[in-house]
């Protein structure tokens, strides 16, 4: 929670109390008024002087967060709006408005780096860390599914070579949903490497087979038929028909049993 403390002047205190709601952002219920000083009644009931109203208004870190990109976007001079969801985790600001590419950035870095400004802006002096997501007209929603898309075919392809694969530099959410992602595909697994701004996340293969060597590579593929040189006086016999092998080894004929012959031939 952050104070804000101002003092309003008007020609009645209602009216002192209504411009300290309206640059609050806050119901008059949620400011506490103290009276300074009140208009006197004159001469035939008429009021002379003003009023006089100290306001104090206790503003949360979502809504100093929120103040702190308004004045982004108008130094940016984009005209854009934006809501404010707070949850358990913390607060979603969405920035609506029709100039977004200017917001997001290329691949949400702009985006990413409003959102780091706005969450150290909402959370300074404070020991308690309170959770600031910055998004524009979806880009978070979108981005994610990408990624889950991306985690799951890189996988696939990990699984199928065994080979490891080394993402793109990420940030620590979009690493955050990569593994999450790998995290539900079995055979797979995932770690972060290096260090900020560009850590990786690697997906590695719990089960990695042998690479194949890449004959493309200037890598001759070894040639399947002999040499003549290379022909042993076994690989010669092995060409060689029954008939010849009978005729170089006569045997009498009674010495024959049905299969020997054959059997004689290594195939």
């Amino acid at each position: 929670m952050s104070e804000i403390r101002k003092i309003f002047t008007a020609k009645t205190v209602e009216e002192a109390r209504a411009l300290a709601a309206q640059e609050f952002g806050a119901e008059e219920s949620k400011i506490t008024f103290t009276i300074i000083e009140e208009p006197k009644k004159g001469l035939f009931g008429k009021l002379k002087g003003e009023a006089k109203v100290e306001a104090v208004y206790e503003q949360s870190k979502a809504e100093i967060a929120g103040e702190y990109i308004k004045a982004i976007l108008k130094n940016m001079d984009i005209s854009s709006e934006i809501s404010i969801e707070e949850n358990e985790d913390g607060a979603v600001i969405d920035i609506l408005g029709d100039t977004t590419g200017a917001v997001i950035g290329r691949r949400g870095e702009t985006l990413d780096a409003i959102q780091y400004l706005a969450s150290m802006t909402a959370n300074r002096g404070d020991k308690e860390y309170y959770r600031i997501t910055v998004d524009c007209c979806g880009y978070r929603e979108k981005r994610k599914a990408i990624l889950e898309e991306l985690a799951v075919k890189i996988s696939k392809t990990v699984l199928r070579t065994g080979r490891t694969s080394t993402l793109e530099p990420m940030n620590p959410y979009e690493r955050r949903i990569i593994h999450s992602a790998v995290a539900n595909i079995e055979g797979v697994t995932s770690k972060s490497v290096g260090e900020e701004p560009y850590r990786k996340v690697v997906i590695s293969s719990t089960n990695p087979r042998r690479e194949r060597k890449d004959f493309n590579k200037g890598e001759r593929r070894p040639r399947r038929d002999k040499k003549p040189s290379e022909y042993t006086p076994r690989s010669m016999d092995m060409m060689k028909t029954s008939f010849e092998k009978d005729y170089k080894r006569p045997k009498p004929e009674d010495d024959l049993i049905d299969g020997d012959l054959y059997g004689k031939i290594d195939i």
